[in-house]
């Protein structure tokens, strides 16, 4: 029990962390916010002036990674990344900073990013 506690602090510790820094460098760019659960990955690009998401993609949608199927895999997360990329570029969003929240920039989250960054997204 006191091992879960303590991976917990420290899961919460990174999370204010990387925020804090986001907030101090961000100079006005919206922020692109990457979620992960074992099954989904889910990632959105926030306006925080206003509090508004602006544009959003995930595997729960089925036009994304197919209704019922479990998505957590690095693939998928590539095509979450291709279509967020593609929605922003729609919207006439460029500049973002990359919001991984408590998790490790490896795997899912950088498979997400890279994709993204492929679209044109710059962060």
């Amino acid at each position: 029990m006191k091992a879960q506690k303590r991976l917990v602090k420290r899961k919460a510790r990174r999370g204010f962390r990387v925020r804090n820094r986001i907030r101090r460098d961000a100079h006005g760019r919206p922020r692109l916010s990457v979620f992960k659960s074992n099954h989904h990955i889910y990632a959105q690009i926030i306006d925080d002036s206003e509090g508004k998401t602006l544009v959003s993609a995930s595997t729960v949608e089925a036009s994304i990674a197919g209704a019922g199927k479990v998505a957590g895999n690095c693939e998928i997360a590539q095509t979450v990344g291709k279509v967020l990329g593609e929605r922003a570029k729609e919207k006439g969003i460029v500049d973002v900073v990359f919001d991984r929240g408590s998790f490790r920039y490896h795997g899912r989250v950088a498979a997400l990013a890279e994709a993204a960054r492929e679209q044109g997204l710059r962060f």
